[in-house]
């Protein structure tokens, strides 16, 4: 007589608990997922903001460098300068590839 309601008791426990954690996973899931898609979009502001100030100061620097000078010298002021910055980035990106 007691082990039928023992077992009704304890499968309801058990189903409290697997609802009690199925809940808990899904709210940690969803909160991964917007701490996910947080920080996907803080990155994409970060270099949305960066390729932006860019463009500006590259403009600002040839302005400036075209009132000195012609306007050939100032985009190849320019040009010079951005290819040593791109020479930097693939030399450091090419030793950290290395080291991995």
């Amino acid at each position: 007589m007691i082990g039928p309601l023992l077992r009704v008791a304890a499968s309801g426990a058990a189903a409290r608990s697997l609802r009690t954690a199925a809940q808990d996973a899904i709210s940690s899931l969803q909160t991964a997922t917007h701490d996910s898609i947080d920080r996907v979009l803080m990155t994409v502001g970060a270099a949305l903001a960066i390729g932006v100030g860019a463009i500006f100061l590259t403009f600002s620097a040839f302005a400036f460098l075209e009132s000195r000078l012609d306007p050939a010298g100032a985009a190849a002021i320019m040009g010079a300068a951005w290819a040593i910055l791109g020479g930097g980035y693939f030399v450091a990106t090419r030793r950290r590839r290395s080291r991995i």
